[in-house]
């Protein structure tokens, strides 16, 4: 084989493993609820408000055993319990996680509100 052939195939192919991660198909998630934190005065949301960031990642943890909310689903942040998702809003989440369908969520805006039901909008995506 011609060097010239076998030195073009090599830049080829060295190019080809370089720039492929930049050409890879995203990781799909559809986003299927974007709701107010509820609780934020009630946990720990008011004492870590300064280390918030928009796009952070958030745990959601389901508690079937809520007396208030059978289908109750915390909202946490690297392991301090910031509030939950609203009542009144939670029965796709809670369905979902309750069938093992990948969840997947994130802080989706903070804002400095007087009225602290308006402080975090958590954004909640679902992982097909």
């Amino acid at each position: 084989m011609d060097p010239r052939r076998v030195r073009r195939v090599l830049i080829a192919a060295t190019l080809f493993v370089a720039l492929a991660p930049a050409f890879a198909a995203p990781r799909l998630r559809v986003l299927v609820q974007r709701a107010p934190l509820a609780g934020f005065t009630h946990y720990e949301a008011p004492r870590v408000w300064t280390q918030l960031r928009v796009g952070a990642p958030l745990s959601l943890q389901r508690e079937p055993d809520n007396p208030h909310d059978r289908r109750a689903i915390a909202v946490s942040w690297q392991g301090q319990k910031l509030g939950y998702l609203p009542r009144a809003e939670n029965d796709a989440v809670c369905a979902a996680m309750d069938a093992g369908t990948g969840i997947e969520a994130r802080i989706g805006s903070l804002t400095d509100d007087a009225d602290p039901r308006r402080r975090i909008t958590i954004e909640v995506f679902v992982l097909p």
